[in-house]
């Protein structure tokens, strides 16, 4: 197993391996660095015939506070060949989880935006803490739930999305729940219990019967191949070369509202 920088990764006697966003002092936000560790992980994970179930946590207080915005600067900042490099980076690791061949259980033990809203989608389910607030603040910032977007419009529907996706607001574990972004909702002293209950069957199936039956199941589901994931990586590259994204990001970094915003 390769040492990381930005996660850790680790796996019990019963082949359950836990993925831990681990900048708790960044909120676990995805750096070019994460990004790319998350997709070795998620290349050995799905080599590793001994692990039988995945569970995707953070470390600290937030899941993920969604992409560095640090990152995202440098990228607005860039050529045109390395913006799209970051935009695929971003989308390639949505994919490798996506198509993990193991079930995905998300352990959501804080706030998550943004990005961490993609990672959400990307889980079969996702349990998450009663007191944890979520949003797709992109707008906000001048940008689009992009590349994300393939995976947010499969968990939540098109209709449903439509309520969170362009507003930028912030909403609780009970909407969450509505929107079918989270399975269900826990205090925080149960979540560990509550997602044991999620690993607990699998250790009863056949492991090719499961890996069969989700590969089935994303053929069945929306479409997400690789012309829908280029085409996010476009529409994301696109905003980046906009003035809203520079003013949006400038706004963020200086500490004051951006143009648009109201009052």
């Amino acid at each position: 197993m390769a040492e990381y920088q930005t996660i850790t990764l680790d796996v019990d006697a019963r082949g359950v391996a836990r993925l831990t966003l681990n900048l708790p002092e960044r909120r676990n936000a995805l750096s070019a660095r994460m990004l790319a560790e998350l997709v070795a992980a998620a290349r050995w994970l799905d080599d590793e015939a001994a692990v039988r179930v995945v569970v995707l946590t953070g470390a600290g207080g937030s899941f993920c506070a969604g992409g560095d915005l640090a990152w995202m600067r440098a990228q607005i900042e860039a050529d045109a060949r390395t913006r799209a490099s970051g935009a695929r980076a971003l989308a390639e690791m949505l994919d490798a989880l996506n198509r993990l061949s193991k079930p995905l259980i998300g352990r959501i033990q804080g706030q998550a935006f943004g990005g961490g809203i993609g990672l959400m989608s990307v889980c079969d389910v996702a349990i998450g803490v009663e007191t944890a607030r979520f949003g797709l603040t992109e707008t906000r910032l001048g940008l689009i739930p992009a590349t994300i977007g393939p995976y947010v419009a499969a968990r939540m529907g098109e209709a449903k999305a439509r309520r969170v996706f362009m507003s930028g607001r912030l909403f609780d574990a009970a909407e969450a729940c509505a929107l079918d972004l989270l399975a269900r909702r826990v205090p925080a002293a149960a979540l560990d219990a509550a997602v044991e209950e999620e690993i607990l069957p699998y250790l009863a199936t056949a492991p090719g019967a499961v890996a069969a039956a989700k590969r089935l199941l994303r053929a069945l589901g929306p479409r997400i191949d690789r012309e829908v994931i280029e085409m996010s990586v476009a529409a994301l590259v696109a905003q980046w070369e906009g003035d809203e994204a520079a003013e949006g990001i400038a706004a963020f970094f200086d500490k004051r509202a951006p143009r648009w915003a109201a009052g």
